[in-house]
């Protein structure tokens, strides 16, 4: 599996608790995004072309669009609002593998529970705690739904850079952002109060 770096701190992909979805629940949610073997080859595709790219792509979310929107930085920020370098990175170097997990990892049970980690390092479950820092207590899952479409919308240039025909960027990014809905689907999850 490609890796972003040797030693991402906070990474626990392949140990986190089980997932309250069931792969059954899973399967039904890739129907539901009409997922299918093409997005995968596709998916895998996008892999290659992002894989020397995540560090300038992340750069450009956090940096770039997250970094000059005051209702989502400030979820990156301290309580007082300073800025927390130290978190910033390690989290930068997460941000960066999850990247590449989306595109190579097989969407499995270790996927699964991953992306339950995921969700939950957002909620006042366990936001802050990974790196031990004193920002929001929780990003609002509204911030997160809303930002989907813009990281769908930005990284299209980036999956055009190697020179591949327009007919594969377009079955790259079809992929890319079935994955991301199909991710947020499971990231509401820990915010919902009923069973859903």
């Amino acid at each position: 599996m490609k890796r972003v770096a040797e030693e991402i701190s906070g990474y626990t992909y392949g140990t986190a608790d089980a997932s309250a979805v069931s792969l059954q629940d899973l399967e039904n949610l890739k129907i539901s995004v009409g997922w299918t073997e093409e997005d995968e080859q596709g998916l895998r595709m996008a892999g290659e072309v992002l894989s020397d790219q995540t560090r300038a792509l992340v750069d450009h979310w956090r940096r770039g669009i997250i970094g000059s929107i005051p209702n989502l930085i400030r979820h990156s920020r301290s309580s007082d609002g300073d800025p927390l370098p130290d978190y910033q990175a390690k989290s930068g170097l997460r941000f960066e593998q999850w990247v590449l997990d989306t595109c190579f990892r097989p969407y499995d049970q270790d996927w699964l529970n991953y992306q339950q980690e995921i969700a939950l390092r957002h909620t006042s479950l366990k936001k802050n705690a990974t790196d031990g820092v004193d920002s929001t207590p929780y990003i609002p899952l509204r911030d997160i739904i809303a930002f989907i479409a813009v990281m769908n919308e930005t990284i299209k240039p980036y999956l055009s850079a190697k020179g591949h025909t327009a007919e594969d960027v377009d079955k790259m990014h079809r992929a890319w952002c079935k994955s991301l809905q199909l991710q947020v689907a499971l990231w509401t999850q820990p915010y919902a109060t009923d069973e859903w």
